[in-house]
Protein backbone atom coordinates (compact mmCIF):
# COMPACT_ATOMS: atom_id res chain seq x y z
CA UNK A 1 0.00 0.00 0.00
CA UNK A 2 2.81 2.88 0.67
CA UNK A 3 4.42 2.10 -2.59
CA UNK A 4 1.05 2.44 -4.21
CA UNK A 5 0.93 5.94 -2.17
CA UNK A 6 4.49 6.96 -3.25
CA UNK A 7 4.09 6.38 -6.95
CA UNK A 8 1.00 8.95 -6.47
CA UNK A 9 2.72 11.38 -4.84
CA UNK A 10 5.28 10.81 -7.45
CA UNK A 11 2.61 11.15 -10.48
CA UNK A 12 0.69 13.80 -8.78
CA UNK A 13 4.34 15.93 -7.53
CA UNK A 14 5.65 15.60 -11.86
CA UNK A 15 2.30 16.45 -13.19
CA UNK A 16 1.96 19.71 -10.92
CA UNK A 17 5.08 20.92 -11.69
CA UNK A 18 4.17 20.50 -15.62
CA UNK A 19 0.93 21.97 -16.06
CA UNK A 20 1.21 24.03 -12.42
CA UNK A 21 -2.74 24.04 -12.07
CA UNK A 22 -5.77 23.15 -14.04
CA UNK A 23 -9.02 25.09 -15.55
CA UNK A 24 -12.75 24.02 -15.46
CA UNK A 25 -15.75 25.50 -16.73
CA UNK A 26 -18.80 25.97 -14.48
CA UNK A 27 -22.36 26.62 -15.88
CA UNK A 28 -24.54 29.05 -13.66
CA UNK A 29 -27.94 30.01 -13.75
CA UNK A 30 -28.05 33.47 -13.76
CA UNK A 31 -31.71 34.07 -14.58
CA UNK A 32 -34.34 32.25 -13.82
CA UNK A 33 -37.86 33.28 -14.97
CA UNK A 34 -40.86 30.18 -15.04
CA UNK A 35 -39.94 28.98 -18.85
CA UNK A 36 -37.15 31.64 -19.27
CA UNK A 37 -34.17 30.52 -18.41
CA UNK A 38 -30.49 31.98 -18.66
CA UNK A 39 -27.21 30.82 -17.94
CA UNK A 40 -23.47 32.00 -18.08
CA UNK A 41 -20.03 29.68 -17.92
CA UNK A 42 -17.43 30.80 -16.46
CA UNK A 43 -13.58 29.46 -16.11
CA UNK A 44 -12.13 28.93 -12.91
CA UNK A 45 -8.87 28.04 -12.82
CA UNK A 46 -6.84 26.65 -9.38
CA UNK A 47 -3.19 26.89 -9.62
CA UNK A 48 -0.59 24.31 -8.17
CA UNK A 49 2.29 26.32 -6.47
CA UNK A 50 5.81 24.39 -8.28
CA UNK A 51 6.50 24.13 -4.20
CA UNK A 52 3.88 21.76 -3.55
CA UNK A 53 4.73 19.78 -6.65
CA UNK A 54 8.02 19.76 -5.67
CA UNK A 55 7.93 18.31 -2.26
CA UNK A 56 5.01 15.83 -3.34
CA UNK A 57 7.69 14.30 -5.66
CA UNK A 58 10.21 14.47 -2.76
CA UNK A 59 8.11 12.94 -0.68
CA UNK A 60 6.83 9.88 -2.84
CA UNK A 61 10.52 9.04 -3.53
CA UNK A 62 11.42 9.11 0.12
CA UNK A 63 8.24 6.87 0.72
CA UNK A 64 9.43 4.30 -2.21
CA UNK A 65 12.80 4.53 -1.03
CA UNK A 66 11.39 3.38 2.71
CA UNK A 67 9.48 0.89 1.56
CA UNK A 68 11.57 -2.73 2.42
CA UNK A 69 11.24 -5.60 0.01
Amino acid sequence: MAKFIGIALIVMGIAGLAWGGFTFTRTEKAIDLGPIQVTRQSKKTVPIPPLAGAAALIVGLAVIASVKK
